[in-house]
């Protein structure tokens, strides 16, 4: 009887054994799985749910609160509610702009994809804002207003504090001069963000201007050393950069590409993908910037930095003539695009330089960047003073090489955040500015 204790015992601990072994066995295969096949099988079947883990945030930390975004977005994306006016007379100075392309584009963007939104409602009464779709450079802005002040009880309400309107136009905030109220009250979507013309950060929203669509692919993930040639492991499967067709050269494979890149990988075959080391030479130029010199900013940047060796500075814009898109085949092989204001605050050369993946240097003051409640633009650009641009090439060489690796990563997860979309999709351009306004649509009633 003695022993049928210790062969009970033995059971037990033989039946633990064989129980940890299938369970360390189902886990080692869950992780050899692989993970785009992992994440297919395990996709929520609600639509709302699989839109919210397919557009989820990255990693890497851009936000002030990522945890306060995400869970005030989900309840934007419920409730949020918005009124148009109708259309008005489009032979008339109440137009509504059409085109999505050129330094405007992100005005047309806006107005195209605010109709194609959830957040479109027919019933004025359920609406938190009133958006009258109307580009403010086109319309004689109190004959406009006066005209919906007698036609809709809805701006008589607040004095149009829970009206908006959205302007890419360089005449930006200046469009309302003349309307007092109109600029005390109403909510001003604006690229020319500038708090020293009239532009009133709490109330107002910055637009990011864009220049779609863009010429070429989004750059980023080319950087695993600041300096020089750079040896990192690339998924050839999912480039940033578009290389064109698979090739085959003694000793190995490489990817044919444009001619200005120079990719060769010695790579081999892994679950249907090419794995291999990148030989490629990217950012080795410091700083970058060509414009007009249409601003004081530009006019001392140039005079100081043009014949500078490390700094591509120049006083003009790039000839087409010397090659097809030189311009934006720079912005890949630059660390630090400089951005600084023209004839207003703001400047597209912020957004191409966030698109090609190359760290955006803010040289303007009294810029309210865009989606700056959300996104901590210390994370993925330079914010400097205007009058740092006499010290502009130390600043940069300052910058350690583990900075500035976490400042490209950061551009590039900011990157869908500068991005419009038809239909819009989630946290793009048009996503950030709704959310913008949703943080403001909290009003007084007068």
């Amino acid at each position: 009887m003695a022993g049928k204790p210790a062969v009970s015992l033995q059971k037990a601990l033989l039946t633990l054994a064989v129980i940890t072994l299938i369970s360390l066995t189902v886990l080692i295969v869950r992780s050899l799985q692989n993970p785009q096949q992992r994440t297919l099988n395990e996709a929520p079947t609600d639509p709302l749910q699989r839109e919210e883990k397919l557009g989820s945030l990255g990693g890497h930390s851009i936000y002030h609160s990522k945890e306060v975004f995400e869970r005030s977005y989900g309840e934007m994306e419920r409730r949020f509610k918005v009124f148009v006016y109708p259309d008005g007379d489009p032979n008339t100075y109440y137009q509504t702009p059409r085109k999505l392309t050129g330094k405007y584009a992100s005005e047309g963007y806006f107005f195209q994809n605010i109709r194609e939104s959830r957040f479109i409602t027919d019933d004025p009464e359920e609406a938190h804002l009133f958006f009258v779709p109307i580009s403010c450079h086109k319309m004689r802005g109190k004959n406009y207003v006066e005209g919906l002040t007698r036609k809709y009880p809805y701006w008589n309400r607040t004095l149009g504090a829970d009206h908006f309107f959205v302007t890419c136009h360089d005449v930006g905030v200046r469009a309302f001069d003349g309307l007092p109220y109109l600029v005390k009250n109403s909510i001003r979507v604006v690229c020319s963000a500038s708090y020293n013309v009239g532009y009133i950060p709490h109330k107002d929203v910055a637009l990011p201007q864009v220049l779609q669509p863009f010429a070429l692919p989004a750059g980023g993930n080319d950087v695993e050393k600041s300096t020089g040639l750079s040896e990192s492991k690339i998924h050839v499967c999912e480039p940033r950069i578009h290389l064109g067709l698979l090739g085959s050269i003694q000793g190995g494979l490489y990817l044919e590409q444009p001619k200005w890149l120079s990719v060769k990988l010695s790579t081999s075959l892994k679950n249907g993908c090419f794995w291999g080391i990148d030989q490629t030479i990217f950012r080795t130029v410091l700083g970058f910037w060509a414009g007009h010199r249409n601003s004081k900013i530009r006019v001392i940047l140039a005079r100081v930095w043009e014949n500078d060796t490390e700094l591509a500075i120049s006083n003009n814009r790039i000839n087409r003539a010397i090659g097809e898109l030189v311009y934006q085949k720079r912005f890949y092989r630059t660390k630090f695009c400089i951005c600084p204001g023209g004839s207003q605050v703001n400047s597209a050369r912020i957004t191409d330089s966030i698109h090609y993946g190359c760290i955006p240097v803010i040289l303007s003051d009294y810029y309210d960047l865009p989606f700056n409640d959300i996104l901590n633009w210390k994370k993925f650009s330079l914010i400097l003073k205007e009058n740092d641009v006499y010290q502009l090439k130390s600043i940069l060489k300052a910058v350690t090489d583990e900075q500035f690796i976490g400042l490209h990563k950061g551009v590039v997860e900011a990157q869908k955040h500068f991005e419009w979309h038809s239909p819009p999709v989630r946290y793009d351009a048009f996503h950030m500015v709704m959310y913008e306004l949703w943080l403001r649509h909290r009003v007084i009633k007068y």
